[in-house]
C-alpha cells in the first residue's frame, strides 16, 4: 500500500502562526481606526474561512485518496481472482490430461493382459482337450481291461 502524504498541503501553510496573526490584527486595527472593532472581527472571520477551506480541501483530498486506494485494492482483488480462475482452469486441464494418459496406459495394460490371457486360455484349452482325449483313452483301456478280466474269468471256469 502506498500512502502519498508528501502531496498534502502542510498545516503550517494553512494556519498562520500566532505571532503573525496578532501582528496582522494590530496592523488592521491601527491602519483603519474608523472601522474599529469591525476590522478585527472581519480578519478573524476571513482566517476562519481560510482555515475551514484548507481543512475541507485536505479532508476532501484525503477522502479522494482513500477512495482511490479502495479502488486499487478492489482492482487488485479482481486481478487476483482472474489469476486464480486461470490457475484453476489450467490445473483442471492438466488433471484431465493426466487422467486421459492414465486411462490410455490402463487400456494398453488391459490389452497386453488380454493378449497374455488369450494365449494362456488357448494353452489351457489345448491342455483340457488333451485331458479329455486321455480320459477317453483311459475309459477305453478300462473297458478293455474289464473285458479281458471277464474273458479270463470265463476261461478259468471252463475246464
Amino acid at each position: 500500500m502506498d500512502f502519498f502524504f508528501e502531496d498534502l498541503p502542510s498545516t503550517s501553510q494553512s494556519t498562520p502562526k500566532k505571532g503573525h496573526e496578532e501582528s496582522q490584527m494590530r496592523e488592521d486595527t491601527t491602519m483603519d481606526s474608523s472601522r474599529g472593532m469591525s476590522s478585527v472581527v472581519s480578519m478573524t472571520d476571513s482566517q476562519e474561512q481560510y482555515s475551514s477551506v484548507c481543512c475541507s480541501s485536505s479532508i476532501e483530498d484525503i477522502s479522494r485518496r482513500a477512495q482511490e486506494m479502495v479502488e486499487k485494492i478492489n482492482h487488485s482483488r479482481t486481478s487476483d481472482q482472474k489469476v486464480m480462475d486461470s490457475f484453476e482452469e489450467k490445473l483442471l486441464d492438466k488433471v484431465r490430461e493426466m487422467c486421459q494418459q492414465m486411462k490410455g496406459h490402463m487400456y494398453t495394460v488391459y490389452e497386453e493382459n488380454s493378449d497374455e490371457m488369450q494365449v494362456k486360455l488357448q494353452e489351457l484349452s489345448e491342455v483340457l482337450e488333451s485331458c479329455t482325449k486321455l480320459n477317453s483313452e483311459l475309459l477305453e483301456a478300462t473297458r478293455a481291461l474289464t473285458h479281458l478280466r471277464e474273458g479270463l474269468a470265463i476261461s478259468q471256469k471252463e475246464p
